[in-house]
């Protein structure tokens, strides 16, 4: 058996249990053989509903209807005294009175080998059982059950195939390998055909080019550029070193200032005689001199002055009134126009459903576990008002159904169904007693 399910297989399961929870208790399998029906099956009665009385049957050619009847009893009932003569429903109604064997769910594997009579019995049983009863079947055959919910199984994709093949064949080929490739697209995602691949003898030389050398060429090339950066930097750094030991630049000449003496000899002293370009240069590096400080201090003076005056004017200055954000918003808000606005809904009428006759048939539509959506249904699709709603309880959980009209015979039923819109066809309506109905109702004070 397989390790791990798939994930489509997977969702194909819980998809199975979500339709048996909408109410449908008829649901048969259809694909060709190979796909993994018989997996699927036992996926499906190991992981889901643990709770109930599960019974497991492989059909086959050789197998009898007492056969089927015996093995399917015995497995939902402890020591059933089976009566040969009556048929699969009535034994199953007579030891259900008995002993209450709670809900059950059975699980027959080979449909195909189903006579006409047994097909008719559990159909019977589905629709009319006096418990919970769950029916999935695998089968082959299209059309072999009238009133169930058929599932057709889908073969495997490309990239499920090979995960289905890893959990079975250690080393598998790479994907490059042509007779790997073309294999898998024979098999057409048929489980049985991948499962025959024999790696001996479908092995195929092909060589992959290394993945990693990409990388170690890549690494060498980032070596090589650093070393050059690195070269290149030691290269201007012994350059200016030798600029700097071996060529020393001259410095630059001073410019000859005018001695702090000279200016604060007397007036009285003669000054000694000197060159007069010599005295109109010293006089002019003087005059720069006493005007640089004179021009730089007003200007730190006033700037800061000017910082000083803003800072105050901004102190002084009064703060602004703060904006009421809810009024301005409030303001603005158009609350909407609710007076017209009535919502049609259908409320719960399980007092109706039990003044009804046990004989009477109705048409259910709808089983959800919202309240609401059951009751807008029934508006939305214009089904008032032969369109009820009732409420009962399954698996600890509270459930809303839909149902439509009220027929004495299952032809008018029929007749009713046909001229239901496409919308609500499209969702698989059946037919259902008001007797089930009140054993259903009856839940609720459990």
């Amino acid at each position: 058996m397989q390790s791990q399910i798939l994930p489509s297989r997977s969702a194909l399961v819980d998809r199975i249990a979500l339709q048996f929870e909408y109410g449908q208790n008829l649901i048969v399998l259809l694909g060709p053989s190979g796909l993994g029906k018989s997996y699927l099956l036992e996926t499906f009665i190991t992981d889901k509903y643990s709770d109930f009385n599960k019974a497991f049957v492989q059909l086959s050619a050789r197998m009898t209807d007492a056969q089927l009847m015996s093995e399917l009893l015995e497995q939902s009932f402890r020591s059933p005294l089976i009566d040969q003569n009556l048929s699969l429903s009535e034994n199953f109604y007579q030891l259900a009175k008995q002993q209450n064997c709670g809900p059950c769910l059975w699980v027959l594997d080979g449909g195909r080998h189903l006579s006409d009579e047994m097909v008719q019995e559990l159909t019977t049983l589905a629709k009319q059982s006096p418990t919970t009863l769950y029916i999935l079947l695998a089968s082959q055959s299209v059309g072999q059950f009238q009133s169930s919910v058929e599932i057709h199984l889908e073969a495997l994709s490309m990239a499920e195939s090979k995960q289905l093949m890893q959990c079975y064949f250690e080393d598998l080929p790479y994907d490059e390998d042509p007779v790997f490739q073309t294999f898998l697209q024979e098999a057409h995602g048929n489980p049985s055909l991948l499962l025959a691949w024999q790696p001996t003898q479908h092995t195929a030389k092909v060589t992959v080019a290394d993945k990693v050398s990409w990388r170690v060429h890549l690494i060498a090339l980032l070596v090589i550029i650093m070393l050059l950066i690195i070269g290149f930097l030691y290269q201007s750094d012994m350059t200016r070193w030798w600029q700097d030991f071996y060529q020393p630049q001259a410095e630059p000449p001073v410019a000859t200032a005018i001695p702090v003496d000279s200016l604060k000899q007397p007036a009285t002293e003669p000054a000694p005689p000197t060159d007069s370009s010599v005295v109109a240069d010293a006089d002019t590096q003087l005059a720069e001199q006493q005007t640089q400080p004179e021009q730089v201090q007003p200007l730190i003076d006033n700037s800061a002055q000017e910082n000083n005056i803003a800072a105050i004017l901004d102190s002084l200055a009064p703060a602004a009134e703060p904006v009421d954000v809810t009024t301005s918003l409030a303001d603005d808000v158009i609350e909407p126009d609710v007076s017209n606005v009535a919502e049609a809904i259908l409320p719960v009428d399980n007092r109706w459903y039990l003044q009804q006759s046990d004989e009477q048939l109705v048409i259910q539509l709808l089983a959800v576990t919202q309240q609401k959506i059951a009751e807008q249904y029934a508006v939305e699709q214009g089904l008032q008002p032969l369109a009820k709603v009732y409420q009962t309880r399954r698996n600890g959980k509270l459930w809303w159904l839909v149902t439509y009209g009220s027929y004495d015979n299952l032809k008018s039923a029929k007749e009713a169904l046909s001229k239901l819109p496409e919308a609500v066809r499209k969702n698989q309506p059946f037919y259902k007693k008001i007797s089930k109905i009140k054993q259903e109702i009856a839940l609720l004070d459990q």
